[in-house]
């Protein structure tokens, strides 16, 4: 089985400015920068043949390149926060890639994704955060902002979990704007 998911990988080039934000908050456990990318659509464990018909569905999805922008910060979980991320600016071609892939999705039978599709890169998993500390962090660092970068390619990851932060290796590859 491969827990798989699809994903825009981050320049390089804007890692450091992430990796500026990852200190100050109690409970964090800071993603490394190897596995700063934008999810597109998890996919969850799927076996060989499944694997393979879902990289036929995702090279079949044509998309233009894309303008990334990130913009402030912000946390899921609404009474015990779960996870800091930095927000990518909303754009038309963005969801529309990810509508792509949640299509893919479906085309599997792979049950509807619940949550709405926020873009964002995450910097931290949060063990015990208060809600104040976090609220406090978000808002020390809303002003936040990357240079843009164009994503030209995003990639099927697989999802590799161990002793320490999760390891992602992109599987296959895909070329936006072609």
């Amino acid at each position: 089985m491969y827990r798989l998911f699809a994903a825009l990988p981050v320049d390089p080039e804007i890692a450091p400015g992430l990796v500026a934000l990852q200190k100050g908050l109690t409970g964090a456990s800071w993603r490394p920068e190897r596995n700063f990318h934008v999810t597109l659509r998890f996919f969850g464990a799927l076996n060989h043949t499944q694997a393979r018909d879902l990289d036929d569905l995702l090279g079949e999805i044509t998309a233009p390149q894309i303008e990334i922008r990130l913009e402030g910060v912000g946390w899921f979980g609404r009474r015990e926060p779960t996870a800091v991320w930095a927000r990518v600016r909303e754009d038309d071609a963005l969801r529309a890639l990810a509508s792509q892939c949640e299509r893919a999705a479906r085309r599997m039978g792979l049950p509807p994704d619940r949550r709405p599709f926020t873009p964002h890169v995450t910097l931290a998993y949060l063990h015990d955060a208060t809600l104040e500390d976090t609220r406090a962090w978000t808002e020390a660092r809303q002003s936040y902002r990357s240079e843009p970068f164009w994503a030209d390619s995003f990639h099927l990851y697989s999802s590799h979990m161990g002793n320490g932060p999760s390891r992602y290796i992109p599987e296959a590859d895909y070329v936006l704007g072609g």
